[in-house]
């Protein structure tokens, strides 16, 4: 391997920027051409102006600062796009999982494959994150027909140029777009450890919102049940209609079974609406994020000033003052 970037992606995490930094170059010394880069996902505290000051002292720290908090997907999308060397790991600032580990994960990509996940051994997560979690992957597999490596997490070397394949997709998960597009991927077991500093951006809503990214972008069958349902709701609904005229049923089942199969109704609109929404989005010209510092050439479609630099407003003249 000739190097090898580390994405890191930021959040407010304040003074773990410069823990992450130490504890990932002490580890990874033995590499000649290696990046750090930092993708700063709009923090509010003074996570940029520090790694702005390791930039200025560590030449092999790049950074891009987004202009507002766009998510993990589009610092997952920044970070592959600017990354500098043909291999790229993800590696989480608080460190949970040790940077020594990225060896393991680096001496199981030379047996041939473009991306290995890390599987956490004795994961030190809260218990409802560690069971939801689980319940997530196992619905995926069991309940929506998702392929999901087992154990595979964020925590992960991928062949740069493949992870660059897989963003453009523009998916709303990475780990199942890597079996969907036949990358070969393996899951290396590695350690891991308690938080020792901040604390976890996802909060439930947020999961909420990622599990149905999941479900509904990479499975559709929910709209094969939403069939499977109106079928049956006809078949219902006639047999009901004559068994009403017949008079062997009375008004308070028909207004029961009615009230059921309106319900049925309109929770299939609104799954209906939730793809012609993904649809809608995919198809969408708004990027995925846009960068407003780096010290790093920036694309022009990256910035708000497509790539022009903005002059000052102008002010009144000696004449006119």
């Amino acid at each position: 391997m000739t190097g090898l970037t580390v994405l890191v992606p930021c959040y407010n995490e304040g003074a773990q920027v410069e823990v992450a930094h130490g504890e990932l170059v002490e580890a990874l010394k033995e590499i000649g051409d290696l990046e750090i880069l930092f993708v700063d996902d709009g923090s509010t505290d003074d996570s940029l102006d520090r790694i702005r000051r390791l930039a200025e002292t560590d030449p092999r720290v790049r950074y891009l600062s987004f202009t507002r908090n766009f998510g993990i997907d589009a610092v997952m999308a920044a970070g592959f796009r600017y990354a500098g060397q043909p291999w790229t790991v993800q590696c989480d600032a608080d460190l949970q999982v040790p940077p020594e580990e990225i060896w393991t994960l680096l001496a199981k990509a030379e047996e041939g494959y473009d991306v290995v996940f890390g599987e956490r051994q004795g994961r030190r997560d809260p218990l409802v994150r560690k069971g939801g979690s689980a319940g997530l992957h196992w619905a995926a597999r069991r309940v929506f027909g998702i392929d999901m490596p087992r154990g595979a997490s964020t925590f992960r070397l991928v062949s740069t140029g493949v992870a660059r394949t897989i963003t453009d997709l523009r998916l709303p998960w990475f780990i199942p777009a890597v079996p969907l597009v036949g990358a070969r991927y393996a899951v290396a077991p590695v350690a891991h450890r308690p938080r020792t500093a901040g604390r976890s951006k996802l909060r439930l809503v947020r999961l909420a919102g990622h599990a149905f990214e999941l479900f509904f972008g990479f499975s559709w069958r929910p709209l094969t049940m939403v069939y499977a349902a109106a079928a049956l709701g006809g078949v219902l609904a006639l047999a009901l209609a004559v068994l009403g005229y017949l008079g062997l049923v009375d008004g308070a089942v028909l207004g029961a079974t009615q009230l059921l199969l309106a319900g049925l109704a309109l929770a299939a609109v609104a799954l209906v609406g939730r793809y012609l929404h993904r649809l809608l989005r995919d198809s969408g010209s708004l990027r995925p994020y846009f960068v407003r510092d780096s010290n790093l050439p920036l694309l022009p479609e990256d910035t708000l000033t497509g790539g022009r630099p903005c002059p000052p407003p102008p002010g009144r003249t000696a004449a006119n003052a």
